[in-house]
């Protein structure tokens, strides 16, 4: 468990809801449920802080960190993908992003295909990357940033041969890898959702730390999914589709831990003074 992908977590499952900025004190107590030292901690937060996900202030002797713009745009991106409501009817389109990069600037092409792969486009060649989902704002933002519009082209265009759009997909992404990642998930966490049903209705008490702890794994395992799961409309799925499964599971684990989990959050969190 990476402290900086676990600080990730808690701002996007939590402090994102309280204000967005949080004491590094009650930070370090709530990383500390998972076994991560202050020290880790504290280095997690100034590499985040160097990378510029973070921001920090200072009040008398206390330092408080909040999630910079870019930061909380990749978590809203992140909640809006975890925690979907539905999906739109495919509109039978692809937005298809093209690069053609210098070598010189090989590390701005690295960024770029990884900001691609985690919005969840697939690579059709080297360098033609294309998704099913409308994201051409998204690709814009993200080359206008790493200052590339002259390397990069996009277009939403229809695909006409030859393979069928699930051929397409399987070309893509690796389809069966992702099926049973979620496959894994499921052995996982369904013992646990189970085992908690019954503790529950034997009127078993749940501390609200073990609640926190277990929601908190769950969405940190469950967010992985973002980097492998391209988000295809159902038109694209196969018909064995282990995401289905994997989704209602989360969601009804996640329901019945929330309520103490938010309790304990609440307990450790301290409201930081007004700016």
């Amino acid at each position: 468990m990476k402290p900086k992908s676990m600080l990730f977590t808690i701002y996007g499952e939590y402090v994102r809801h309280y204000g967005s900025e949080i004491w590094v004190g009650s930070l370090t107590r709530l990383m500390g449920e998972f076994g991560l030292s202050e020290q880790a901690v504290r280095a997690a937060i100034s590499r985040m802080l160097r990378q510029g996900w973070l921001e920090s202030r200072k009040v008398g002797n206390r330092s408080y960190y909040s999630m910079s713009a870019r930061g909380k745009k990749r978590l809203d991106e992140a909640a809006a993908r975890i925690y979907k409501q539905g999906s739109d009817v495919w509109s039978g389109k692809w937005c298809i992003a093209s690069y053609n990069i210098p070598e010189e600037r090989r590390e701005v092409r690295d960024q770029l295909r990884k900001e691609l792969t985690w919005l969840g486009f697939g690579m059709l060649t080297t360098s033609t990357w294309i998704s099913p989902n409308d994201l051409v704002d998204r690709v814009k933002e993200i080359t206008e940033a790493h200052k590339i519009t002259d390397h990069v082209e996009i277009f939403v265009a229809e695909h006409i041969g030859w393979s069928n759009p699930k051929r397409l997909v399987e070309k893509c992404w690796d389809i069966e890898q992702i099926n049973a990642a979620y496959k894994e998930f499921i052995e996982v966490y369904q013992p646990q959702y189970e085992s908690l049903v019954n503790k529950l209705k034997n009127n078993e008490e749940i501390p609200n730390s073990f609640c926190f702890v277990e929601k908190t794994k769950l969405v940190h395992e469950y967010r992985k999914f973002l980097f492998i799961d391209p988000d295809l409309p159902q038109e694209l799925l196969p018909d064995v589709w282990m995401g289905r499964e994997a989704d209602q599971l989360f969601q009804n684990y996640y329901s019945l831990l929330h309520p103490g989990a938010v309790q304990f959050f609440e307990e450790v969190y301290e409201t930081a003074p007004q700016k």
